[in-house]
């Protein structure tokens, strides 16, 4: 397993691992994360990724999962570093055959039932996911490097091994942990760019004074620092409502901090807050219940985590949103998700999720 890490542009790479943790059954899923520690504690770099769905093997509530063609946690283990890899002498790559996993009036209905849970107080907020499918043909990485020129982010990730690559063009940060701070940057909230400098600014302000995505980003900050709240002290949201720029649309983030001890172990942490609330709502273990029922397959590597572990104890995971699942031969998979609330609309749901894969969707019509 090859990963090409560029959080923040600083690029980092690993391969040739030592050992592979892999699981594919919720009940592996501790032990596999008590060997990444352990790997971590003898002086190793640990790095790699967390299905969404292995969040149920923290919670007795989800029934045992089986996940046999996507491991539910795959993490190398490494002695350090590489130098970087080659960068693609050719774009040779292509997509096509795009489709949806669901129609839009399924979609609807699935929206009018999530509202029905809402009406009842059963959630108040509930993020759900549909996924467009294609085909990629040509070289993974030349189409990883291709978008995210189009698209930079801060937390790009390209990971392949003999059966998948995963190309993360992620803005979403999931964990970030130097020496005992630790720090969760929840995204909740999105909206269009506007089509110049000054009607550009305008929707930027529209945005942040937007009382329905600021009700929905403040909602899941909350989540976090409840979830954060049991296992790490001294938590803040030191800020709030933090409107980012891509090419394609605005994205709205709060900051939510911590104090850990310098020596934590990652798995502890990771079954108080994962799979984080911004990707799954509020109360966040009932909206995973619901978001079982209604989503048609498993997200997978979507709204789970990728990253690394360092030597000294430190983390950095985002969350793989904005990131394509590509297997062997050819079939490729991305999730794109929003938070379903009381005054969402149907017409206004299925719009965004269509706005937040333009980066891709817009790639497929340039090359056609």
């Amino acid at each position: 397993m090859n990963i090409l890490f560029q959080f923040f542009s600083k690029r980092l790479y690993f391969c040739d691992p030592l050992k592979i943790i892999v699981c594919h059954r919720t009940e592996d899923v501790l032990g596999a994360l008590d060997e990444v520690d352990r790997a971590r504690r003898e002086g190793y770099f640990v790095a790699g990724f967390m299905a969404y769905e292995s969040g149920y093997a923290f919670e007795s509530c989800f029934s045992h999962f089986d996940s046999p063609d996507f491991p539910l946690l795959c993490f190398g283990v490494y002695r350090t570093p590489a130098a970087l890899p080659r960068r693609p002498h050719k774009a040779d790559y292509a997509i096509h055959g795009l489709s949806l996993n669901i129609t839009q009036d399924d979609y609807a209905r699935d929206i009018r039932t999530i509202k029905g849970y809402i009406a009842q107080g059963e959630v108040y907020q509930i993020t759900y996911c549909l996924k467009f499918k294609f085909n990629l043909s040509g070289n993974a990485l030349a189409c990883y490097e291709a978008l995210l020129a189009d698209q930079p982010v801060p937390y790009p990730v390209y990971l392949e091994t003999e059966d998948f690559t995963i190309m993360s063009l992620s803005p979403e940060l999931f964990l970030k942990k130097q020496g005992s701070g630790i720090l969760s940057k929840p995204m909740k909230g999105t909206w269009p760019r506007g089509s110049g400098l000054w009607d550009d600014l305008q929707e930027r302000l529209s945005f942040k004074q937007d009382p329905k995505n600021r009700a929905e980003n403040v909602m899941i900050a909350d989540v976090l620092r409840n979830d954060l709240g049991r296992v790490a002290t001294g938590i803040r949201a030191p800020r709030l409502f933090e409107v980012a720029g891509y090419r394609t649309l605005f994205q709205m983030t709060s900051s939510v901090t911590g104090q850990l001890a310098v020596d934590e172990n990652f798995s502890r942490v990771l079954k108080a807050v994962f799979p984080s609330g911004s990707v799954t709502g509020a109360p966040r273990i009932r909206a995973m219940e619901v978001i079982r029922t209604l989503e048609r397959e498993p997200r997978y590597i979507y709204t789970g985590a990728i990253g690394y572990i360092t030597p000294q104890g430190d983390w950095f995971f985002n969350i793989p949103i904005r990131t394509i699942l590509a297997r062997r031969g050819g079939l490729a998979e991305m999730g794109v998700g929003g938070g379903i609330v009381w005054d969402s609309t149907e017409e206004g749901e299925w719009a965004e999720g269509l706005l937040k894969a333009r980066f891709l969707t817009d790639r497929v019509i340039k090359n056609s």
